[in-house]
């Protein structure tokens, strides 16, 4: 039921600033509230601002939210209806400024992408494909499935950062024609 009003992700220890315009329910006549449930619990209060709804969180608030996937519900009342406008996910990232040694920042495409990187550098020194210790076996993936597998990890990675740079994900322009 996720509409998209909220980001995909949150950075802790920055000023939270969200403006959402919700026709169906909207302020002053109706109160908005976030619930973020995750490694901790979070309430974000929206404050009306005409018929919109203005989520905010300083950054001495955010600092305090533990990074991490969180599930939300962003519910809409008035008087004893509550309405249920939107469910979904978002990433709380950690706070640079307190982050210390040993981070690794790199998505999960991307450390698979690495490993399968890895794995395919060693393979060129390897020539067992599969072998038997006592009643132990190791089978490989073989260099066709390592390569299909790079070539999905190398697509997802140049989404994410292509994403992050506001480009579109899918590549190319989208263009539209509305007569």
């Amino acid at each position: 039921m996720s509409c998209c009003n909220l980001p995909e992700t949150i950075g802790a220890g920055l000023t939270f600033n969200r403006l959402l315009t919700l026709t169906a329910y909207p302020a002053p006549e109706w109160a908005l509230k976030v619930l973020l449930r995750g490694k901790q619990t979070v309430d974000l209060v929206a404050t009306a601002e005409g018929s919109q709804h203005r989520l905010t969180a300083t950054a001495a608030q955010t600092a305090t939210w533990l990074a991490g996937d969180y599930w939300y519900s962003m519910r809409a009342t008035r008087g004893d209806d509550v309405v249920e406008v939107e469910t979904g996910s978002i990433t709380v990232m950690p706070d640079m400024s307190t982050v210390t040694d040993g981070y690794d920042g790199r998505s999960q495409a991307q450390i698979a992408l690495d490993a399968i990187n890895a794995v395919i550098a060693k393979r060129a020194t390897l020539d067992q494909q599969r072998y038997r210790i006592n009643n132990r076996e190791l089978y490989r993936e073989s260099m066709t499935e390592l390569l299909k597998l790079r070539s999905f990890y190398r697509l997802e990675v140049k989404r994410e950062q292509q994403k992050a740079c506001g480009k579109n994900p899918f590549g190319g322009v989208v263009r539209v024609r509305l007569q």
